[in-house]
């Protein structure tokens, strides 16, 4: 006849199974603590990009020299702007880049040469290569509509802009942002001006 004696496990034995039991329970705290920071700040940065500091990236040449294809740009929400501003703006389902060339109740000029005037004044425009008047449909003089603003591409003779009723004037609701930070690519990490 067999013993039905069993054998008792030794202190050692026990100890370690419970040193790897309460390894487990700390580790999956640990583990849920590092997930649900993660999902937070993830949700946090989302919201921060989509809502303050959208995030865009240059697609087409309308704004050359300033803005190259490619380029990634962070954008301030933001209804406020002036004249030589870079801002977003909604068109068509997409994204449209154009600078503010003239707000509410001004008058835009823009001579053959390409020249443009804003209430009769000449704009100093550094930031544009070549001057031309593009392509234009409307009648110039043109009054800027309330709750409106004129824009233009930097590069002039390719830009489809307020120039064209295509695209016409801006309302305030269709802005997205002013751009302020070029950051990518690093080499030329920087304001936008």
């Amino acid at each position: 006849m067999a013993s039905k004696t069993e054998k008792v496990p030794s202190i050692e034995l026990l100890e370690q199974e419970l040193n790897k039991e309460r390894h487990k329970t700390v580790f999956g705290r640990v583990l849920r603590s590092t997930v649900f920071s993660l999902v937070v700040v993830a949700a946090v940065a989302v919201i921060v990009a989509v809502l303050l500091l959208p995030v865009l990236q240059i697609n087409g040449t309308s704004m050359e020299p300033t803005l190259q294809e490619g380029n990634v740009v962070v954008a301030v929400n933001s209804k406020k702007y002036k004249t030589g501003d870079v801002i977003a703006f909604y068109y068509n389902n997409n994204i449209l880049i154009k600078r503010v060339i003239a707000s509410s109740g001004e008058w835009v000029d823009i001579d053959d040469d390409g020249n443009v005037y804003v209430n009769g004044v000449k704009l100093d425009e550094p930031y544009i290569s070549e001057k031309a008047l593009g392509e234009t449909n409307i009648k110039l003089p043109y009054q800027v509509p309330d709750g409106r603003c004129f824009v233009m591409g930097d590069h002039r003779a390719t830009s489809i802009d307020s120039r064209n009723t295509a695209v016409g004037c801006i309302s305030n609701d269709m802005v997205i942002g002013r751009l302020l930070l070029r950051v990518w690519p690093l080499s030329e990490f920087g304001s936008v001006h």
